[in-house]
């Protein structure tokens, strides 16, 4: 008896367990909004790109360091003369008579030659310049990179809010259906009863329809909502994610008045780093372009061993003596004339800089508007907030009170409809604030560069 009771409740505990089990498995993955931006800036496909960027310019900057490192080479020749050639000697050099000539075949005929190098730069203004753009082209690579984060963070967040925004539409266009099935029904009873007239219940009806169109929109939409944020995230799209946060919550999170009045560092803004490195790069490469004006200085010394004999066998062992010889040497390259063409690449150079700089003035001026601009949207988006709050309560009262009236016989079908048709404009601006809040602040915070 108690073995059974055992089994029993060991049945309960597995079955229990199994539904909690099969409720964690629906959903793939689980998100706040910060946890969303996080696995984001890991994941997103965008940030794994610029991730490699860096990873390449880093080994960029190596690769150009070497150029100025030793560098050393060997080389193996090899040489069988099918037929060797053969050259012409006065034949009284021989003790021959004077105006005849002697056929003499000069060297073996398979020669082996290994010789190692060693390379080193000793002065190369270029090279210094390169050294130094090196270190530029790996900081436009981070810049990259964070103002990516920057653009990855603002569409998470857009996206998060658009999931919510479509799920809360769905639920207000739920309950209104419901309420409109219900009225529905209620006219059809006073309708059979001669205490309605039938262009109330139709036009009932119509409100009906119109509400199952938009549930259907608002349901379709949030499908692609879906779908959007999981490739934000780097998600494939036909996985399930749920979102921990609510609507309203989002809204009370994005709801900061001391933004409006929080100062603005153009220097530490992204846009202007990018734009500053930018005329660096610029200085750069009108160093770079007068550098091609200056000598270059190289230094090598080798050593080889030369070994011929003259075997059909190209792997007779045999081949005779080795020789060895070694050179030290010293090249120095000096630019004279290139009718004019480092000049004109020179000129090029500082009209390309001339460019960035006008650029990052352009940039400076745009930041600051940027942020009075996002700074009024947002101050707007909080008014507007708060007035479309207040207006639901009041779309909403007079719903309900327009509804008993017209159940009491005090009003028509014709304003039943509109004042419904007003609650619902309300709701989708109460909502619409509220994503307008949630975006007009991540707009101020990347104009004032806060992440």
């Amino acid at each position: 008896m108690k073995l059974l009771k055992m089994k029993k409740l060991i049945s309960i505990i597995f079955f229990i367990s199994s539904f909690y089990i099969l409720e964690a498995q629906e959903y793939n993955y689980s998100f706040t909004l910060n946890e969303a931006i996080d696995y984001a800036l890991e994941n997103n496909y965008t940030a794994k790109t610029s991730k490699l960027d860096i990873d390449a310019a880093e080994k960029k900057r190596w690769e150009t360091t070497t150029m100025g490192l030793p560098q050393i080479n060997g080389t193996v020749d090899y040489q069988n003369f099918l037929k060797q050639a053969v050259t012409l000697i006065p034949s009284e050099i021989f003790g021959g008579n004077p105006g005849e000539f002697e056929e003499v075949v000069f060297g073996a005929k398979q020669n082996l030659n290994a010789t190692i190098t060693l390379n080193q730069l000793l002065f190369d203004g270029s090279y210094l310049v390169g050294l130094q753009s090196a270190k530029t082209y790996l900081k436009i690579s981070n810049l990259a990179k964070e103002k990516t984060d920057q653009n990855i963070r603002e569409a998470v967040i857009n996206a998060y809010g658009n999931v919510l925004v479509a799920q809360e539409s769905i639920l207000i266009l739920e309950k209104n259906k419901s309420v409109l099935e219900k009225n529905l029904y209620e006219t059809k009873i006073l309708l059979e009863n001669g205490f309605a007239e039938v262009q109330d219940y139709e036009q009932q009806q119509i409100t009906l329809a119109n509400i199952d169109n938009q549930l259907n929109k608002a349901t379709r939409f949030e499908f692609i909502a879906k779908q959007m944020f999981n490739l934000t995230l780097g998600i494939p799209i036909e996985d399930k994610v749920e979102l921990k946060e609510n609507l309203e919550n989002l809204a009370l999170n994005s709801t900061d008045l001391g933004m409006v009045s929080k100062a603005f560092d153009l220097n530490n803004h992204i846009d202007f780093k990018i734009a500053d490195n930018n005329v660096v790069a610029g200085e750069l490469l009108v160093k770079f372009e007068k550098s091609q004006a200056l000598p270059s200085l190289n230094a090598f010394i080798n050593y080889s061993q030369f070994a011929n004999n003259n075997s059909n066998n190209v792997f007779y062992s045999n081949y005779g003596d080795w020789f060895d010889s070694s050179l030290l040497g010293v090249s120095l390259r000096v630019p004279v004339f290139s009718s004019l063409q480092r000049s004109s690449r020179t000129q090029q150079a500082k009209i390309n800089l001339l460019q960035s700089e006008i650029e990052l003035n352009e940039t400076s001026e745009r930041l600051k508007l940027q942020v009075a601009t996002s700074k009024n949207k947002y101050q707007f988006a909080l008014d507007q907030f708060q007035t479309s709050k207040q207006n639901l309560v009041l779309a909403e009262s007079i719903a309900n009170k327009e509804q008993i009236k017209f159940f009491e016989g005090l009003s028509s079908s014709i304003n039943l409809t509109n004042v419904q048709n007003q609650l619902y404009n309300k709701q989708q601006e109460y909502i619409q604030s509220i994503l307008e809040i949630i975006q007009t602040k991540v707009e101020l915070e990347n104009a004032l560069n806060i992440y």
